[in-house]
């Protein structure tokens, strides 16, 4: 939404993205906050250039693929958050921003 509202997300790509988000909302997986996600968390930020809420998602993927991020994708708009991602191995979705 932020994307959105700063004018970075055109109105078809925000549509897009809500269609996509209700598809994939009956099938994953909440990971809950512990002292481990925080502490790869605090990694990710010394690492990344991600903000904090970014640091937690990109922590919670990696604890929910166990690290093994092959064939592994994150869905993100949030261009910090998507290189971090990209770098820690991950795929992308979508596979460009417009």
């Amino acid at each position: 939404m932020r994307q959105s509202r700063e004018g970075g997300l055109r109105m078809e790509s925000e549509r897009q993205a809500r269609q996509v988000l209700g598809l994939l909302a009956g099938a994953w997986s909440e990971v809950q906050p512990s002292e481990t996600l925080r502490a790869t968390a605090e990694r990710l930020l010394a690492v990344h250039p991600v903000r904090a809420a970014g640091g937690f998602q990109l922590a919670a993927a990696l604890h929910w693929c166990q690290r093994q991020t092959t064939n592994k994708e994150l869905v993100s708009f949030d261009i910090r958050l998507r290189e971090a991602g990209h770098r820690e191995g991950f795929s992308l979705l979508p596979n460009e921003l417009r």
